[in-house]
């Protein structure tokens, strides 16, 4: 029969107890540690920029496109009139907001630059020619201007004549009503005028300018100005001027300044200049 344990074994028996209570409480930390990585995850590694692993990696409005960050990533991360190109918006070719954006005379229909088909399109001061919109006066041929002038730097201007020396009675303008070129009886009384002055200065020949209102396609206001004109140098011949001594000269709308009824007013008229 044992008796009870000396002093020594209760030691070591004291001492291994300690020793399973420190092995408890390591196994103890290290299973919550492993609770804790498995249910909160590990936190993201940083990435460095442009680098991305998303689009909350990258500044606002970018996207994270093959782990880069870029301006977009398809044609809706645009704005309108944009399309995506190697991660770039790039504006399209030809689109357009207004004539503004829109180059060679061109004008803007349907977000994309166009050549024009009538004068209507080119607003109020402009026409169109051959396609492209003008200026009033402005040309790139001599087509595009009258017949007595020429396209010089992109302006019409008549050259080639000295100044002729100045006649002392002057020949007034003569105006007409709304799309007519029948003369008024203030008309014939004005030509009787200018008959007379004409015939005082018998070695000068006179340019006799048709003109409209800008209403009407330039076609039809062509042929009216050239009616008008017409219709005043055929008058003054019945006056006994030689016809030889005028030139007809169909302005059409062309030098047009009127923005009303009542401007338009001006710009239905017959000029009159010496040659």
């Amino acid at each position: 029969m044992s008796g009870p344990p000396s002093r020594s074994n209760r030691f070591n028996c004291l001492r291994a107890s300690v020793q399973r209570l420190q092995l408890s409480s390591v196994l103890v930390s290290a299973l919550g540690f492993l609770l804790l990585a498995t249910t909160t995850g590990c936190p993201d590694k940083k990435t460095q920029y442009p680098a991305c692993a998303g689009d909350k990696d990258c500044k606002d409005g970018e996207k994270c496109v093959n782990k880069q960050c870029l301006q977009c990533a398809t044609d809706v991360d645009c704005d309108e009139g944009s399309t995506c190109e190697s991660g770039e918006c790039q504006r399209k070719q030809g689109f357009c907001e207004s004539d503004s954006d829109c180059t060679d005379g061109k004008i803007c229909k349907k977000n994309e630059c166009v050549s024009c088909t009538s004068d209507a399109e080119c607003g109020t001061t402009g026409r169109c020619s051959n396609g492209a919109c003008l200026e009033r006066g402005k040309c790139k041929v001599d087509e595009d201007c009258q017949d007595d002038e020429d396209c010089v730097d992109g302006v019409c201007q008549r050259l080639g004549r000295d100044k002729p020396p100045e006649v002392e009675c002057k020949l007034v303008t003569i105006f007409f009503k709304f799309d007519a070129a029948e003369l008024s009886a203030e008309a014939r009384d004005a030509l009787n005028n200018n008959a007379e002055c004409i015939q005082k200065a018998a070695d000068r020949n006179v340019f006799i300018g048709g003109h409209t209102d800008p209403r009407g396609t330039e076609e039809y206001n062509i042929a009216l100005s050239e009616r008008r004109a017409q219709s005043v140098a055929d008058y003054l011949a019945r006056l006994g001027i030689d016809p030889a001594r005028f030139r007809v000269v169909p302005r059409g709308e062309t030098q047009s300044q009127g923005v009303d009824d009542s401007s338009w007013q001006k710009d239905r008229k017959v000029t009159f200049e010496w040659q």
